[in-house]
Parts: C-alpha cells; sequence; structure tokens
C-alpha cells in the first residue's frame, strides 16, 4: 500500500509539471499575440485554456481520493492539500494567459496598446514567460532558489505595473478611453499572472523548508 501511495504521490507532482508547461506555452503564446496583434495565436490560447481547465479538474478530483483512501498524515497531507491549492494558481494562471490572448482578439488588427507602452509590455511579458518557465522547473526539483528568484522577478513586474498606471494617469497621456482601459486591464493580468507564480513558490517553499515565507 505504501508503494501505491507513493506512486500517487508522483502522479500528483507529475500532473501538476503537466499543467505548469501548459500554462508556458499559453502565456508565450498570448504575450506574442498581444505584442504582434496575431488574432490566429490568440485564438489558440482561448482555445488551449479549456485542456488546463480540465486538467486541474482531474489532478483535484485524484488530490481527493488520495485524501479518501490513503489518510494521509504530516508532510504527505502537506503534499495533497498544497497540490490543491497549486492547481487552483496554475488554473487562474491560465485564465490570466487567456485574458491577454482575448484583448488581442478584440483589438485585432490593431495593436492593444499605444506606441508609447508597448516596450513596457513587451518587458512584462518577457518576465511573465520566464516567470512561468521557472515554476515548472520549480514544480520539478522543488528548488526553493528558484522561489527566490520568481518572487524577485514579480517585483519587476509590479514596478512595471506601477508605471503603466502613472503613464495612463499622466498629464501627457494622448489616449483614447478605450486605450486606457485596455492598458489597465492588461497590466493587471501580467500582474496577477506573477502573483499567482509567487502564491505557488510560497506553498512549494513552504513544502520542502516547513517555514512560511512572510510577504515583504
Amino acid at each position: 500500500m505504501r508503494d501505491v501511495f507513493q506512486h500517487e504521490l508522483r502522479e500528483v507532482q507529475d500532473r501538476l509539471v503537466e499543467i505548469a508547461e501548459l500554462v508556458v506555452t499559453s502565456i508565450r503564446n498570448a504575450t506574442a499575440a498581444f505584442g504582434d496583434s496575431d488574432v490566429s495565436l490568440a485564438e489558440i490560447v482561448i482555445q488551449n485554456d479549456a485542456k488546463i481547465d480540465a486538467l486541474t479538474v482531474v489532478l483535484d478530483e485524484l488530490s481527493i481520493q488520495i485524501l479518501a483512501r490513503q489518510n494521509p498524515v504530516a508532510r504527505d497531507l502537506r503534499i495533497v492539500v498544497s497540490a490543491l491549492r497549486i492547481s487552483a494558481s496554475l488554473e487562474r494562471m491560465g485564465d490570466m494567459a487567456e485574458h491577454i490572448a482575448q484583448l488581442a482578439r478584440y483589438r485585432f488588427p490593431d495593436k492593444v496598446v499605444p506606441k508609447s507602452l508597448r516596450g513596457t509590455f513587451a518587458e512584462m511579458g518577457r518576465l511573465d514567460v520566464d516567470i512561468a518557465e521557472r515554476l515548472v522547473d520549480l514544480l520539478r526539483t522543488q528548488d526553493p532558489r528558484m522561489a527566490d528568484e520568481i518572487r524577485n522577478q514579480d517585483d519587476e513586474i509590479d514596478e512595471l505595473h506601477i508605471s503603466v498606471f502613472e503613464k495612463v494617469l499622466g498629464e501627457t497621456w494622448k489616449g483614447e478611453a478605450v486605450d486606457t482601459v485596455d492598458a489597465t486591464l492588461a497590466s493587471r493580468y501580467h500582474e496577477r499572472f506573477a502573483d499567482h507564480a509567487v502564491s505557488i513558490a510560497k506553498k512549494v517553499q513552504y513544502l520542502v523548508t516547513g517555514d512560511w515565507v512572510q510577504d515583504q
């Protein structure tokens, strides 16, 4: 029975990695669609979000079955419960990528944001993709150093997020109302994507070290 239990725990981890890899693909395609006004790529992101949702449901069902059958305790219990919470955050990351892609689709063939903000959003997109890739490595290796790197990159995205708001609220902003709304929403989606990654990183750190990382 113990061998079966350990196999199930490994399956939980493998499924988390699988979902995280799909999230990487989604955010990579979403940011490319956003920057290039690529409606075909945006449609792929939107359609593939259903796959992330479905895999999340399967993982949650597996975790619940483990709780019911194996009655885990101590660290094993934390692993299963954390998997349920991590899968929810991964699903929300997929949603954020979908929202970014939807903005690209809605504004096609135009660009989503004015030229003055495109460099900022290109950098936010690059950071989100990098964070998602590091998250895969973190879930696969449980190396706490990866968690620290994710938190540091989230700080960079937060600074860019603030700069977008300062831009659209500044006296020199010449964008239309729709530009203001699009820039504000897009910036929020990028920022929330990274926030969910940080939430996952904190849970993995807790599993590895037993210490809960408090927000700074």
